[in-house]
């Protein structure tokens, strides 16, 4: 018997390399059974919240759409400011026994708590798994623990799973580069094989740019990196990586660092710069 094609290979690929706009124009895809509709609609309203559509996410989803569709208008309602009452909402959805352990809610909850930089109650909704983006998230967050033998132990299940699945390969990159040393050619190949098989996006393009740097090769990542602010002039990683880059071959990162300050005033680099410069400034009244 011939196995049943994956009809949402193609939105979900797009969605996990960052072609989120490709993902948007390829789901419109007819006769889904409803799960796959769902898982759909989900992927398509996700990969508005990534182009930053957030009110059209929380106009779009009203309170009769199921709890997956939910969790993400909950994600919007974070992400366009409202926060407090976001997670006042999460916790409590979470607490529900009928719908907490949903694993929409439960990845949107690891989501949420990992942009707060709260790993440990990040992990007390994602760690038990479930799902394919449910074991890559606790590969970041464990990353962002600095636990990279917790990761390691969550990408082998992923590998035991699917060793192909792009997700699988993603995490793969992610631990490589969060290793370091000979490990960064290998994170290198696997961007390098993406960039091969499917659409170029930002998130590869940067992907092989921070390989390249952690090699010492600012120049082919320049070029990257350019390439990528093509796509988007505004991504706060390209400009992230485009200012790093810039110091590390002598040039002004001004311009990449202002912009990256008007379009992304929370991103880790500008929260640094600022206590660098604050540090800096009581040094100097101290001494004055």
């Amino acid at each position: 018997m011939a196995a049943t094609p994956d009809l949402l290979f193609g939105l979900r690929n797009s969605f996990y390399l960052g072609a989120y706009q490709a993902a948007i124009n390829s789901s419109d895809i007819p006769n889904l059974p409803a799960d796959d509709a769902l898982e759909r609609d989900v992927l398509v309203h996700r990969s508005y919240l990534a182009l930053g559509s957030y009110q059209l996410v929380i106009n779009e989803i009203d309170s009769s759409a199921p709890t997956a569709l939910q969790a993400v208008k909950l994600l919007a309602l974070y992400l366009s400011g409202n926060k407090e009452s976001a997670i006042s909402s999460l916790q409590e959805w979470l607490s529900d026994a009928a719908i907490g352990n949903n694993s929409v809610l439960r990845l949107i909850a690891g989501i949420i708590y990992m942009h707060e930089q709260d790993y440990n109650e990040a992990l007390k909704h994602t760690n038990s798994g479930g799902t394919m983006e449910l074991h890559a998230l606790n590969v970041q967050i464990f990353i962002k623990m600095h636990r990279s033998d917790y990761a390691e132990k969550q990408l082998k299940i992923m590998q035991q799973i699917d060793e192909d699945h792009t997700l699988t390969q993603l995490a793969n990159a992610w631990l490589d580069l969060a290793v370091g040393g000979s490990k960064i050619q290998e994170a290198y190949l696997i961007f390098q094989d993406f960039s091969e098989k499917f659409q170029i996006t930002g998130m590869v393009l940067n992907g092989k740019a921070v390989c390249c740097m952690h090699m010492g090769r600012f120049d082919e990542a320049e070029s990257l990196l350019l390439e990528a602010l093509n796509k988007d002039a505004k991504d706060a990683e390209t400009l992230a990586n485009l200012a790093v880059c810039s110091l590390h071959l002598g040039k002004s990162a001004s311009r990449y660092l202002n912009q990256l300050k008007l379009s992304n005033p929370d991103h880790t680099l500008v929260k640094r710069l600022a206590s660098a410069e604050d540090n800096f400034d009581r040094a100097v009244q101290s001494i004055a």
